[in-house]
C-alpha cells in the first residue's frame, strides 16, 4: 500500500494500518519500512544493529501463531512462495518513533510525525467507539427495563379484565355450614 503523497502521507491509512497485536496497537516492520522508503530487509537490519533502542514495550517479533493469525485476516503470502522469511516485528507508537532515529534520515523524521499522528487518530476513534458502545448498552437495558414495565401492565390489565376466579358472593345473613354445603351442591347441579 502506498501511504504518501507529495504533501506526506495520509494519516487515515496509516491508521488503517494500526493492528492491535497482544492488546497494543502497532505497526509492522514492512508498513514503516514502506513508510520510511526503505526496504524491510534494510530497515530490519537497522533495527537488529540498534536492539538497544528497542525494549520489549517498543517493540516485539509477532510469534508464529499470531503471524498465522494475521496472514489469515489480510490473505498475505504464504513463505516459501515469494512472502516473509521471518516473522515480522511489531512497533508501538513509542517503538515508530525510535525507529525513525535509527534510520537517520529527512524523510524518516518527517514521516514519524505522521505516523504519531494517525497513533492518535486511532486512539480517538476508539474511544469515540467505547462511548457508543456505552450508549447503546445503557440504552438496551432501558429498553428492556420498560418491556418488562409494559409486559406487567399488560398482564394486570388481562386480570382486571378476565379475572380468573369469578369470586363467589357471599350471601347475606347468617348461614350455617350445613346450608353452605347444601347451596354449593345446588349451585354445581
Amino acid at each position: 500500500m502506498n501511504y504518501t503523497t507529495n504533501q506526506g502521507p495520509h494519516i487515515a491509512e496509516i491508521a488503517q494500518s494500526i493492528l492491535t497485536v497482544r492488546e497494543q496497537r502497532v505497526l509492522l516492520d514492512a508498513d514503516l519500512a514502506n513508510l520510511y522508503g526503505v526496504t524491510t530487509k534494510r530497515f530490519n537490519e537497522q533495527v537488529r544493529r540498534n536492539l538497544d533502542r528497542f525494549p520489549i514495550d517498543f517493540m516485539f517479533q509477532l510469534t508464529e501463531q499470531e503471524f498465522e493469525t494475521l496472514r489469515s485476516q489480510f490473505a498475505t503470502s504464504n513463505s516459501g512462495r515469494g512472502g516473509r522469511r521471518y516473522l515480522p516485528y511489531a512497533f508501538t507508537e513509542h517503538g515508530t518513533i525510535m525507529a525513525a532515529t535509527i534510520l537517520n534520515s529527512p524523510r524518516a523524521t518527517e514521516v514519524s510525525v505522521y505516523v504519531v499522528r494517525a497513533f492518535v487518530q486511532f486512539r480517538d476513534l476508539v474511544a469515540s467507539n467505547q462511548d457508543i458502545l456505552e450508549k447503546v448498552t445503557e440504552l438496551a437495558r432501558k429498553v428492556s427495563s420498560h418491556d418488562q414495565a409494559i409486559a406487567g401492565l399488560i398482564n394486570a390489565l388481562s386480570n382486571l379484565m378476565n379475572p380468573k376466579d369469578q369470586h363467589k358472593k357471599r350471601p347475606i345473613g347468617f348461614i350455617t355450614p350445613e346450608d353452605a354445603v347444601t347451596k354449593s351442591s345446588n349451585l354445581q347441579d
